[in-house]
């Protein structure tokens, strides 16, 4: 089970970008993510009149590895470690490791 899912808000606790907030996009592979405004670099673009696209110097996400990330907890506003527990229904959740309380996602 992956402790960080796509639509996490998360906070940045390593790199460059420390102490960034940004929801997760997406799941590069099984060990970087894409995150909204963090890891952002300057990209030189070729322009390509056959798909319409204008040249020059745009911004881009890059991905980050969900090691230098921790999901955030609402409950205290800062980076929390994340576990899994068994439900009595037999269902695994994310929990906090702080509180114990469930990831609402």
């Amino acid at each position: 089970m992956e402790k960080i899912r796509k639509g996490d808000q998360v906070v940045v606790i390593a790199g460059r970008d420390k102490g960034k907030r940004g929801t997760v996009l997406r799941r590069v592979d099984e060990s970087h993510l894409l995150v909204e405004g963090v890891n952002v670099v300057k990209k030189h673009v070729r322009p390509n009149p056959m798909k319409g696209q204008t040249g020059g110097i745009v911004d881009k996400s890059m991905p980050i590895d969900q090691s230098n990330v921790m999901l955030l907890n609402p409950a205290t506003g800062k980076g929390d470690r994340v576990g899994v527990k068994v439900l009595e229904d037999g269902r695994k959740a994310r929990v906090f490791k702080s509180n114990g309380e469930l990831v609402n996602a």
